[in-house]
């Protein structure tokens, strides 16, 4: 009966290529950028929470997003504090005094202690929740997009530097793994699971488990050739270096022209798309001495093209909203006032929360293993 449940309900689902995925997250991170409204902050949290509660699968690095979730809400409360203690006074409307004290005149615009006001700590709680919104769009991602796919889907030029980043990327994931197996453990032997001695008691397996794990995956990098290059004259890699360092600085030219006014119009737009193309020629050279193969790619169909535009729109919608209408995206602190929702932002907001249906159902063997256990759970 198992298989033949198997076999019904595949149907279309299948796994979504994980730079779809990434692309929707960095869309939603960079509307989280451009504003700082804790309206609109608090939504696309929402709609993050939203598509990774409807599309997320049953395996080990999905679990992450409760994770960053923690993180964001501990920036918040550090923000906070250091506005407390440290940071200047905005405002009339006093909420109570910390006692103080006296810094040298060097020590001019830092202060210790003081008045704090209300208008000083909402902008402190706005600030910390842009950057737990972007830090928490980040966790989905990691929580949707399969790392070991992700590695797939890298170019062969980038192959190396992309294992590097793959690699950090499941950092987290993994010693949430590591820190809940140990949890397990030491609940089975009826030993504390909280506390400063839980935490010392976990820290060995954990530290254990992390140098076992490295050493395992510097084995299989050394076993499937990692690193090999194919033969290449002087004068090719001369030619790639050249390309890909004026990329590098026209690109870096090219992004402050944009960002500083009065610079003239030759280094801005131009000197960053020719230090974009400098660079992706660069890279499709060097692809050419990478040897590597790749079995089965993921595909980029419809749900990817919709996944990723869906992130792309959102970010365009913040964006141009932010340009023509800047007074809805900052909200007033002095006075407190009520934040403002932009029509425009709504909509992207609403395009940003089509991946929970747009996307496919993930592989069902992990629906069907969640299902086994509830069964099991409920004989017992």
């Amino acid at each position: 009966m198992r298989t033949a449940l198997q076999l019904g309900a595949r149907g279309s689902a299948r796994w979504l290529h994980p730079g779809a995925w990434w692309v929707w997250a960095l869309g939603l991170a960079t509307a989280a950028s451009r504003t700082l409204n804790p309206l609109l902050l608090v939504l696309i949290i929402a709609v993050a929470g939203t598509v990774v509660s409807a599309r997320k699968p049953e395996a080990p690095w999905a679990r992450s997003f409760m994770f960053f979730a923690k993180l964001g809400a501990v920036i918040i409360v550090v923000r906070v504090l250091v506005q407390l203690i440290f940071g200047a006074a905005i405002g009339t409307t006093t909420l109570f005094t910390l006692p103080g004290l006296d810094l040298p005149e060097w020590m001019a615009g830092v202060r210790l202690g003081g008045p704090v006001t209300l208008e000083s700590l909402l902008l402190a709680f706005y600030d910390g929740l842009r950057l737990a919104t972007i830090i928490m769009c980040v966790g989905a991602a990691n929580s949707l997009a399969s790392p070991s796919r992700l590695l797939k889907s890298v170019p062969a030029a980038l192959y190396e530097v992309g294992v590097s980043v793959v690699v950090a990327l499941t950092f987290t994931p993994q010693l949430i793994a590591d820190v809940t197996r140990v949890q397990s453990a030491r609940h089975l032997r009826g030993r504390a699971t909280r506390g400063p001695r839980a935490i010392a008691g976990a820290a060995m397996p954990v530290l254990e488990g992390a140098l076992e794990r490295s050493v395992i995956l510097a084995a299989a990098m050394d076993s499937r050739g990692y690193g090999r290059r194919s033969d290449m004259s002087t004068q090719q890699k001369r030619i790639n270096a050249g390309l890909l360092t004026f990329g590098l600085v026209a690109a870096c030219i090219g992004t402050y022209g944009l960002v500083s006014a009065g610079t003239p119009w030759f280094l801005s737009a131009p000197m960053l798309l020719a230090g974009l193309g400098s660079s992706l020629l660069a890279i499709s050279l060097s692809a050419r001495n990478a040897v590597r193969s790749r079995y089965r790619p993921d595909p980029w169909w419809a749900p990817e093209w919709a996944v990723a535009g869906a992130g792309v729109a959102i970010a365009a919608c913040f964006i141009s909203a932010a340009w023509w209408l800047p007074s809805g995206f900052s909200t007033q602190v002095d006075p407190p006032t009520w934040p403002a929702l932009p029509a425009l932002a709504v909509i992207g907001l609403l395009l940003a929360l089509t991946p929970a249906i747009t996307a496919p159902e993930v592989p069902r063997m992990y629906a069907l293993r969640a299902s086994d256990r509830e069964l099991a759970g409920a004989s017992s």
